[in-house]
């Protein structure tokens, strides 16, 4: 599985996938990011973009495990370590 930390998502243009919750992605998300929560991906997946795209989550634990399995599924995905937490950390700005 392939992963990139905060400081490398930035200027990427790659599509982002947000799998955290409804709640949490409403109470502040990186600017761009699209919704699909962890617990909805196997039934969304005709969702998800057929370029390469990234996936975050609060740390970086639900992203990896939904980048892994989306690995296996045959998508290029990416897992953001440090996730949306170590985004707003840093001072970056957030949608809400």
């Amino acid at each position: 599985m392939k992963s990139i930390d905060i400081t490398e998502l930035e200027g990427r243009g790659l599509p982002l996938i947000d799998v955290r919750e409804v709640d949490e992605f409403a109470a502040g998300h990186v600017p761009g990011a699209v919704n699909i929560p962890m617990s909805e991906i196997t039934g969304r997946m005709d969702e998800l973009p057929a370029e390469p795209f990234d996936v975050i989550c609060q740390a970086g634990g639900r992203s990896a495990r939904v980048a892994e399995y989306l690995e296996a599924q045959g998508h290029d995905a990416t897992n953001v370590d440090g996730g949306t937490g170590a985004w707003i950390a840093m001072g970056k700005p957030v949608e809400h």
